[in-house]
């Protein structure tokens, strides 16, 4: 692992304040670095444009060019240099320089020299005298009769200390320093107070969640406020834990109701088991025809106890067509699947008459949920119908009615007829586990339709599935029949 790779494991490790509190300081001191040395270099460049334009001005008199002409051409006695603060030198066509004895030399440029040969009309440049000062040279040429030792025509420098622009310069970086110093260390101790303030709703979630997590109580609501991206949270959370605590209500309602439902025909068993138990044991024979109404009363248990495992499947089961990698339900016909579960009522309800009347219709359902949604609403009919009567049921535009004769249910009843296990107080001593409609009402929702049940009238009761689809199936695929 190299040096980078450490250091962004180093990095991730960190808690979230502190590395939005270094992005921030991060941020602040790029931002700062990039204004202070923009700050810095226009100043370097206003200062240089100055000292320039004061070299530029500088007008050099001419007994002082004189005097250091005849410097020198080597006349010496009784040469005097007039007071001034820059220094002056005069430069040949050949690049040599002439500088007062006061004065430290300077070497000549090439520009100089173009200058002194009258190839350029000025030369502005930096250089270091011989004793190391740097200065800011300005060479212009000179018309008068300054010459050097050879006679040559010559061109005239001045130049001042450059430390005219260094030295404000070096103070204003030392200031800047300390400006970004304090305002990087600033920038820090904002962000992570800001980090911290901004944070406290991630703070309260997480330890919200952790609780959840520790000790599994789902009462736990975070407080809301405001429209941003934290309060969305927390109301998804709260959303969240809602919906996991009415889930793990109704699984517990669920076990209760199952463990109650299969309680009764369980102790009905045993009865008759212990019964014909004793009755072996003790030589004690049953009358063969109470020892027939027991087996029949035990089969009947059994297939009841069947019955409501097998609903108890059903419910079980959560298929999910929209998942990643599922395909979308088959198309199946609705009319052959009612026709095939009219076969199976006839076969329950021999004394009835079953009407039917069936237009073709086609629906994106699971084959066998469907089935036993339409078996379960033709069997509450069966059950419910006095011997001899009719069951009429119909099937047209999506429309499945099943309407049967019987006592019908009462309007208070109505709201509950949907619920897992809810038995009508006038149907519990009839066989059934209470999850026949429950299972219909969830089928019919899963393939987007749905089903209710009403008073018909002139008595009994009329149950309406609605179920979309179309009267001819789609070209593409084939519908299947159950």
């Amino acid at each position: 692992m190299n040096l980078r790779e450490r250091a962004a494991q180093r990095y991730r490790r960190l808690p979230l304040r502190s590395r939005l509190a270094m992005l921030t300081a991060l941020a602040v001191a790029l931002a700062v670095a990039a204004s202070a040395a923009a700050c810095w270099v226009i100043t370097r460049d206003r200062l240089t444009e100055q000292l320039d334009g004061t070299l530029s001005k500088v007008s050099v008199d001419g007994s002082y060019v004189r005097a250091l002409s005849a410097e020198c051409n080597g006349i010496t006695q009784g040469v005097r240099f007039p007071p001034t603060p820059y220094t002056v030198q005069l430069v040949s066509v050949d690049g040599r320089v002439c500088t007062s004895s006061e004065k430290s030399q300077i070497p000549a440029s090439a520009a100089d020299v173009q200058v002194a040969r009258g190839s350029a009309p000025e030369a502005l440049h930096t250089a270091r005298a011989a004793d190391g000062a740097e200065m800011r040279v300005s060479t212009k040429p000179y018309d008068g009769p300054a010459t050097d030792a050879f006679g040559n025509q010559v061109a005239v420098s001045v130049a001042a200390p450059m430390d005219q622009v260094t030295r404000p310069l070096n103070q204003l970086a030392l200031v800047l320093l300390i400006v970004c110093g304090v305002g990087v260390l600033g920038a820090a101790t904002t962000g992570l107070w800001v980090a911290r303030a901004g944070l406290k709703p991630v703070d309260r979630l997480t330890a919200a969640v952790e609780h959840v997590a520790r000790t599994e109580d789902l009462a736990v609501r975070i407080p809301t406020e405001g429209e941003d991206e934290i309060a969305r949270l927390s109301r998804s959370f709260n959303s969240m834990t809602a919906a996991l605590a009415a889930s793990r209500d109704l699984q517990a309602q669920l076990i209760a109701d199952a463990g109650h439902e299969l309680r009764t025909p369980l102790t009905s068993l045993r009865t008759n088991i212990d019964l014909l138990e004793r009755s072996e044991r003790t030589g004690r024979a049953i009358p063969a025809e109470d020892k027939l109404a027991l087996l029949d009363s035990v089969k009947a248990q059994m297939g009841e106890l069947a019955a409501l495992i097998g609903d108890l499947q059903e419910l079980s089961r959560t298929p999910d067509h929209g998942a990643a990698g599922q395909s979308a339900p088959p198309v199946v016909a609705l009319h052959d699947i009612a026709a095939a579960a009219l076969e199976r009522a006839r076969l329950r309800g021999p004394s009835l008459t079953l009407d039917a009347a069936l237009d073709p219709w086609y629906v994106r359902a699971d084959p066998a949920a469907l089935e036993r949604a339409v078996v379960n609403l033709l069997d509450n009919a069966v059950k419910f119908s006095p011997s001899g009567g009719t069951v009429e049921v119909r099937l047209k535009d999506g429309l499945l009615t099943v309407r049967d004769h019987g006592p019908g249910i009462p309007a208070h009843e109505l709201p509950h007829v949907f619920e897992r296990f809810w038995r009508s107080p006038s149907a519990r001593s009839l066989p059934g586990s209470g999850l026949g409609l429950s299972i219909v009402a969830r089928t019919a929702q899963q393939a987007g339709g749905g089903v209710r049940l009403r008073p018909a009238e002139g008595g009994g009761t009329l149950a309406e599935l609605t179920l979309p689809g179309a009267a001819v199936p789609p070209p593409e695929e084939p519908p299947t029949a159950g």
